[in-house]
């Protein structure tokens, strides 16, 4: 993952789990959820603060969350003492054993990685599913040229052939760009199917 956004995660946890525990619910992300997924194991990679482990866990979706922020996790294992995180760094996620997940959730993480490594996380967020198993990956849409916020997190502009072609052995099932009803910015938003 990008240094300077790491830093920024890990250095401002209690601010960024504060201000999305402020944003309005995800409902169009936990309706695509509960379109497509299928009840089982599920992977948030990248959870954050834990709100959508959490909201997994609660639906029929028993979820593990993992996240290379140390400060996020802190703040995730306070907020759902009861929910299951750990400590990964894509794309190695090295803690989670591939084929074992029923479902994977990626919501609005990939463009926080530098460019070469899109696509390796991408094969490996696959490689976690048991065939049949169902992945949902989305990320914020940045035009023209990579950008920093005032936090330095970097918002990768990148080609969404980079993605569509690492899923080609997939089926692709909703391949969608939406304004995300919880944080208001454009999203791209993917759900394929392992077959």
């Amino acid at each position: 993952m990008d240094i300077t956004t790491l830093d920024a995660y890990n250095k401002h946890a209690a601010t960024f789990a504060k201000e999305w525990d402020e944003q309005p619910e995800p409902t169009d992300l936990r309706a695509v959820v509960r379109r497509y997924f299928h009840h089982g194991l599920t992977a948030d990679v990248g959870c954050g603060s834990g709100r959508d482990t959490a909201w997994l866990s609660e639906n029929g979706y028993p979820a593990i969350g993992f996240d290379p922020s140390k400060g996020l996790l802190k703040e995730a294992r306070q907020r759902y003492p009861e929910v299951r995180f750990q400590h990964a760094v894509l794309p190695d996620l090295d803690c989670a054993t591939d084929g074992s997940f029923v479902n994977v959730l990626c919501e609005t993480v990939i463009m926080h990685l530098e460019a070469e490594i899109i696509a390796p996380s991408v094969r490996k967020l696959m490689a976690l599913l048991e065939t049949e198993g169902t992945l949902y990956l989305s990320w914020r849409v940045t035009e023209s040229s990579d950008r920093r916020d005032e936090y330095g997190r970097l918002y990768a502009a990148f080609d969404p052939s980079v993605v569509v072609q690492v899923l080609s052995t997939a089926k692709i099932i909703l391949d969608e760009q939406k304004i995300s009803a919880s944080s208001g910015k454009t999203v791209h938003r993917i759900v394929v199917r392992k077959v």
